[in-house]
């Protein structure tokens, strides 16, 4: 295992303060030399008092920012090689990061705590995880265990180089996972079983479930966008196709439907192509971005 005064832990905290203390002294004591960062994230209530005294650096915004503002914050403030992501409400077991270290020192970039079957806070969001981890598994080309998960360990200047993607919301583990992908570094997954949280979750139903639904193709032009244009564009031109042989058959003639239908196609494609050569320049040379330096 590497060195703990390497590591830096860092959980993000709004309002948790029945649970901040007991997992910042339960990783005090699995690793007494590490930094343990938590970022208080315009909280209402005595969060950052209480991670404090259990022994955490804290860093409080002045206002609440969301989840991803307060990953960027660590992120750009720890000071370890290695940075561990876990949540600050009693989900994630500090127990647990002996493991996701191990398979990282395997010669990986990024490793995930992937939720497995009963570790879901309800039915529905389980069935929605799937659903992202198919998509993104589509995407990729690569098997996607759990793409939402906020418990990883990730190396430090890996993971600044794409600070400036990250959403300052709760997407934050979508776009980093993509990310790595996208830039061809090494991803695992370590199975964990996750508790449940305590307190009250910041996630509203309908609100968040709409913008899950915008990350949905947020990561087709993320990572590959030719992959979400030219179904939809081979669409168009199929639809446009069959309306014709049915006007040509029944009618004897070119619908304007069809031609609107082609041309839809046409431009559909030409805007994908565009936007891929985007996410090419996109991901060139980051490492040489800004935010992919410690501040």
């Amino acid at each position: 295992m590497m060195a703990s005064t390497a590591l830096s832990i860092i959980l993000p905290a709004k309002n948790e303060i029945g649970a901040v203390g007991d997992t910042v002294r339960r990783i005090r004591l699995a690793f007494p030399d590490a930094e343990v960062l938590v970022v208080n994230d315009g909280s209402t209530d005595d969060t950052a008092g209480v991670a404090e005294a259990a022994g955490a650096r804290v860093i409080t915004h002045p206002y609440s920012m969301g989840n991803g503002a307060a990953i960027k914050t660590g992120a750009r403030q720890a000071t370890g090689e290695v940075l561990v992501f876990m949540d600050a409400d009693g989900q994630h077991d500090p127990a647990d990061i002996p493991r996701l270290l191990a398979r990282l020192n395997d010669g990986l970039d990024m490793v995930v705590g992937a939720r497995q079957s009963g570790s879901q806070a309800s039915v529905g969001r389980g069935l929605a995880n799937r659903f992202y981890n198919a998509l993104a598994s589509w995407m990729t080309g690569q098997k996607i265990e759990d793409l939402t998960s906020g418990f990883r360990a990730v190396r430090a200047d890996k993971f600044r180089e794409f600070l400036y993607l990250l959403p300052n919301g709760f997407s934050y583990p979508t776009t980093c996972t993509m990310a790595f992908f996208r830039a061809g570094y090494g991803v695992a997954y370590v199975p964990i079983m996750a508790a449940q949280r305590i307190g009250k979750s910041h996630i509203r139903l309908v609100k968040d479930g709409i913008r899950f639904l915008l990350i949905i193709f947020k990561i087709g032009t993320l990572y590959s966008p030719l992959k979400l244009f030219l179904p939809v564009s081979l669409l168009h031109f199929i639809v446009g196709l069959s309306y014709y042989l049915y006007t040509y058959s029944e009618f004897n003639r070119l619908s304007l439907a069809s031609v609107f239908l082609w041309s839809a196609a046409v431009t559909i494609f030409l805007i994908g192509l565009v936007s891929e050569q985007i996410t090419q320049l996109m991901y060139k040379d980051s490492g040489n971005r800004p935010d992919s330096r410690h501040d």
